[in-house]
């Protein structure tokens, strides 16, 4: 009886449900969002960090070139994310590299403003059972003269560690461990992960380009594989979705 009851159970393991499908959107601004052909070799850590994940995992990334908290709400854009929005999904909000710039009329907030504004997507994500992530605005490339990397983000993203602590929200400081890696790679070869080209390299530059905001290829796969590595060190129920190289399916 018990050798019978023993093979059932196991004969009913071999059909159980697979993991439930779920969605994981990105919200924030140019360094994480999709970017045109013409754009390349422009790249947001977002477009590479979809493929890290297994079949049970799909990204959305909506987030937007300029954008701020102001602009993604006042656009429509965060109503979009809500009205899609499934019970169990991640909402990965990342914003203050447009937030914090007071000559950008139209997306510059107060540290206030900024606040209140995440503390809505926090909300308004739990309210229909999803889990918010609020995320620190990836550093710039900016050294000063002993070579040492400069904070490009200090006010605005205090803030969002703040927000994170008082709405006890899973949080990522990208700021701070992305200016770790730009400290690992130095003054010179950090320029290796930003979109500068020489004139004549690209034909999407004539003129060359030196852009210490943006990320290539390389870098924006370099600050996906930091956020991955958060999900994994903080052990977010995504982490077992994880995947690369040979195990993808």
């Amino acid at each position: 009886m018990k050798k019978s009851f023993a093979v059932l159970l196991i004969a009913l393991a071999s059909f159980a449900l697979p993991p439930k499908k779920i969605k994981i959107w990105l919200v924030g601004d140019s360094t994480m969002s999709d970017k045109k052909t013409e754009a390349y070799p422009e790249t947001g850590w977002g477009m590479p960090f979809k493929y890290f994940f297994d079949s049970t995992v799909v990204v959305d990334n909506r987030a937007q070139n300029g954008r701020s908290t102001k602009t993604f709400i006042s656009e429509g854009r965060w109503q979009a994310v809500m009205d899609g929005l499934n019970e169990g999904d991640y909402v990965f909000i990342q914003f203050g590299h447009n937030d914090e710039v007071p000559t950008k009329v139209n997306s510059y907030v107060t540290e206030d403003v900024f606040k209140s504004n995440l503390q809505r997507f926090v909300k308004e994500v739990r309210s229909k059972n999803g889990v918010p992530v609020l995320l620190t605005p990836v550093a710039r490339r900016k050294f000063d003269n002993a070579g040492v990397v400069e904070e490009t983000h200090e006010k605005y993203a205090a803030v969002v560690r703040n927000v994170a602590k008082e709405e006890k929200v899973l949080f990522i400081d990208l700021d701070e461990k992305s200016k770790v890696l730009l400290q690992q790679y130095g003054v010179e070869n950090s320029k290796l992960l930003f979109n500068q080209l020489q004139p004549g390299e690209h034909p999407n530059y004539p003129e060359g380009k030196e852009d210490n905001t943006h990320f290539n290829e390389l870098g924006a796969r370099k600050m996906a594989e930091l956020v991955l590595a958060e999900i994994k060190e903080q052990k977010f129920d995504i982490a077992n979705r994880i995947v690369q190289g040979k195990n993808k399916k």
